[in-house]
């Protein structure tokens, strides 16, 4: 098949997903045309089955916002054309749902039928798609693709909860790759961060508000009383500057290590003991699932998606959101002792299997295959 993927190019959890997805279908043979306004961050290498091609957005005094949905439905028409794309997967219901709806119509008048598969990643849905602005267009958008996916059960419930849809929404989770975990464990030298008597305590993010970082620090304060420990932190953001300012005044500065965002995320993974994610809104818990990848264990809040990739009990802890003494107290109970450190890994490792890529890539290719016959 030739498939078309229209994605945010960044850091983000949907970008990422987008990305290995395309990756692993090239694998498989098909024929991948990434269309947005950079080459995504995963893509590093391109080749005879996988394409990239730039939407570029003219600058234009006339306009105060330049216009990019514009921009990409015209370039989704005019590569749809060039190319034979069969289909498009398109990932967020806006702009990128949005654009490609307009694209499906211009190329109706031509006579090119084209369906399109929308997958929600959840800020479209839990943030932007509840904007009274953007509301109208977001239900539009979703009623008006030919499949649409989400990648939890509870963000699937949020949808229709929170807008008038008529169509099915299926649930396709987010994945891994478990075989390159393997391959980074056996490079794993953990006494870069932290000597033998140590555990490593980590937390990757975007450090907005949402995902509550000083939350994490409070955490590790609590757990370092009692467990020699350091805190690894990956990720920028507009809270990096107030969290630096709470591990000063905490006096735990000689703990905490900032690593900004690094491309050694699996590689710091490796290094851990335990992972933290405190989140107000998580619509899957992608970094959790990484972090189990790994074998780390996860303490987090039981919001959104999380509860139905870290399993409370068995690859980790789930706590209300804001509890941080429950988070504490979870994460000192996980760390106690070596041999219950190292069931809750083993367990994370093999609920993180159940998330390997080659368990859902044939889910989307059969809602391609499905999506041809419409």
């Amino acid at each position: 098949m030739k498939i078309g993927i229209v994605c945010y190019p960044t850091f983000g959890g949907s970008g990422v997903v987008a990305t290995e997805l395309g990756k692993a279908l090239a694998d498989r043979g098909h024929e991948i045309h990434f269309i947005s306004y950079k080459q995504p961050v995963r893509l590093e290498l391109l080749s005879s089955k996988i394409h990239f091609h730039e939407v570029h957005v003219p600058d234009y005094p006339l306009f105060h916002y330049q216009p990019y949905e514009l921009a990409l439905s015209s370039k989704l028409v005019d590569m749809v054309q060039l190319h034979q794309i069969e289909v498009l997967h398109v990932h967020y219901a806006i702009p990128h749902a949005y654009a490609g709806y307009m694209a499906k119509q211009m190329l109706a008048e031509k006579g090119i039928n084209i369906p399109m598969i929308t997958t929600l990643h959840g800020t479209d849905i839990t943030l932007v798609g509840r904007h009274p602005n953007y509301k109208p267009a977001v239900t539009f958008s979703i009623n008006h693709s030919d499949i649409v996916t989400a990648v939890s059960a509870d963000l699937k419930r949020s949808t229709l909860e929170q807008f008038e849809i008529h169509k099915e929404i299926e649930v396709v989770p987010n994945f891994i790759d478990i075989t390159n975990y393997e391959k980074t464990s056996k490079e794993c030298k953990r006494s870069m961060i932290a000597q033998d008597h140590e555990r490593v305590i980590s937390h990757i993010s975007n450090f907005r508000k949402v995902k509550h970082v000083p939350h994490v620090v409070k955490v590790f304060h609590q757990i370092q009383k009692e467990i020699p420990s350091k805190l690894v932190l990956v990720g920028e953001g507009p809270e990096r500057e107030s969290v630096e300012r709470l591990v000063d005044d905490l006096g735990i500065t000689d703990k905490v290590l900032f690593l900004g965002n690094s491309s050694q995320v699996d590689r710091v993974l490796c290094f851990s003991d335990l992972f933290l994610l405190p989140s107000k809104s998580e619509s899957f818990g992608l970094a959790a699932l990484e972090a189990m990848a790994n074998k780390v264990a996860v303490v987090s809040s039981n919001t959104g998606g999380i509860p139905e990739v870290n399993i409370h009990g068995e690859t980790g802890y789930l706590a209300d959101v804001g509890d941080i003494d429950a988070m504490a107290k979870y994460s000192i109970e996980i760390l106690k002792d070596i041999e219950t450190l190292r069931g809750f890994k083993n367990r994370a490792y093999e609920k993180a299997a159940d998330f390997d890529i080659l368990k859902i890539l044939p889910q989307y290719e059969e809602l391609y295959k499905r999506a041809l016959s419409l």
